[in-house]
């Protein structure tokens, strides 16, 4: 029998960070994984050479000063700029919405011109108080920026018309007067060289981990005694759903090896068409400024989530956050157990955000400010 200070219940990067930091605080620590690999969702898988995103396009972006030098420990991080396209038709736009998608759009020229357009179309709409997903956007950027390049992209993405999903999903729908594709606004952004899996390895190098089993498993099976529990799972099926199961939008993914060099010259291409079953196309190397000579793809559909399929967007609708709300009540009761990750907190986190709430479990767990 082993006694450990910690069990950490997920080998994804909130748990990779809080394992790091207990072991190098002197604590005993334990990680299991239900999964045959480390890293969770971030998890990339060598293709033809290729780090490939194995849960979906991951691009590390902040603000956080502090979470940026954290990790820049474990990788060092390349000049990726995430610059997606999205395909509509047969026509190209760049993402985010900037004035090089209105001089496609509109053939307008200057920031004046593109701002009265989108004014025109806001006002040739009259919607004062919009009432589910569609005439919200309508609000904010009008009927062609809406028809082009939301409508479809985002039914596909919720399996849903726009009027019947609620207003409050999109508060914004950001409109940069700039020539400028840079998708993110944060100053620090790129990829790990090597990927993720390598970048996630090397926090947790001094501390055991094991893969292919489950939390309800391991207390089956061991003797091992934990004196704390960082739990990184979905927080309902802790309690086998007894209130309840949460729901969550999923994904499926479809790869394809090809032999070229360059596909679709972009990592990220957006489709966003209803009539293509697929959101978006993904060229991995390009995150990478891969030279290989084959390359890899992955097409992303969404999917409605079953119980058993990965959990990947919780749906915060008000039926769900009730429920959550009574599963956080009861979590709080517990003495040893502690919720962490997106799927205790029922959160969707950027990977930064997601750092940034670990720095807050360390601080109340060990006492060490990060």
């Amino acid at each position: 029998m082993t006694r450990y200070d910690y069990l950490i219940v997920g080998a994804g990067l909130s748990g990779a960070v809080f394992a790091h930091e207990a072991q190098a605080a002197g604590k005993k620590c334990l990680v299991i994984d239900k999964r045959a690999h480390i890293a969770g969702n971030i998890y990339t898988q060598e293709i033809e050479g290729v780090n490939v995103h194995r849960y979906g396009a991951h691009i590390f972006h902040t603000s956080l000063k502090n979470v940026w030098n954290y990790v820049q420990k474990f990788a060092e991080f390349n000049n990726y700029i995430n610059s997606p396209i999205a395909y509509y038709k047969g026509e190209i736009y760049n993402m985010p919405f900037n004035m090089n998608t209105f001089a496609k759009m509109w053939g307008v020229v200057t920031p004046a011109e593109a701002q009265a357009k989108i004014a025109e179309q806001i006002q040739r709409e009259g919607i004062t108080e919009p009432k589910n997903l569609e005439e919200q956007a309508l609000s904010l950027v009008g009927r062609d920026i809406f028809e082009k390049l939301v409508k479809g992209y985002t039914e596909k993405q919720w399996g849903r018309s726009c009027t019947d999903l609620p207003a409050s999903i999109i508060k914004r729908l950001p409109c940069r007067f700039t020539y400028d594709n840079n998708y993110f606004n944060d100053p620090y952004q790129g990829i790990p060289k090597g990927g993720y899996t390598a970048f996630v390895r090397a926090m947790l190098k001094d501390v055991p981990v094991r893969l292919n089993v489950s939390y309800e498993a391991l207390l089956r099976e061991t003797s091992d005694e934990f004196a704390r529990v960082i739990y990184c799972g979905p927080i309902d099926e802790f309690y086998h759903y007894d209130m309840g199961q949460l729901e969550y939008r999923s994904l499926r993914f479809e790869d394809e090896i090809l032999d070229e060099r360059n596909h679709q010259g972009v990592a990220v291409v957006n489709y966003t068409e209803r009539d293509v079953p697929y959101t978006r196309i993904i060229e991995h190397k390009h995150f990478e400024f891969g030279t290989q000579e084959k390359t890899v793809i992955t097409r992303e559909h969404p999917a409605n989530w079953q119980p058993g399929d990965e959990p990947y967007y919780p749906i915060n609708d008000e039926r769900n956050t009730a429920l959550y709300k009574r599963y956080e009540q009861r979590a709080a009761q517990e003495g040893s157990v502690v919720f962490a990750g997106r799927l205790g907190a029922y959160k969707y986190y950027d990977m930064d955000k997601a750092i940034a709430a670990t720095f807050e479990l360390v601080k109340r767990e060990l006492g060490v400010v990060l």
